[in-house]
């Protein structure tokens, strides 16, 4: 499978919110994932792939990024996705 970021910003205290593709590019449905990766700007950023905090399908790429950018634009909506899967 082929991955790639289609989203991606830096929180406040360093982890980076990320939108990546999961399906191989081309293939209809688009499926995505909403992620927050801890180890953004160390050493061990990139190894392994954090636990998806949602997950969307589309027809395209702009579609799945406009169903999770609202939630990964928000760093409230970040912090309560967390804390719902148990994750901090």
């Amino acid at each position: 499978m082929t991955e790639a970021i289609l989203y991606k910003r830096i929180l406040p205290q360093g982890p980076a919110v990320r939108i990546r593709r999961t399906s191989d590019a081309g293939v209809v449905p688009v499926i995505a994932v909403l992620e927050v990766d801890r180890r953004a700007g160390t050493p061990r950023e990139g190894v392994g792939t954090p636990p998806p905090l949602m997950t969307a399908e589309g027809k395209t790429d702009a579609e799945v990024v406009a169903k999770l950018e609202m939630h990964a634009s928000d760093d409230r909506a970040i912090v309560l996705l967390i804390r719902e899967r148990g994750l901090r």
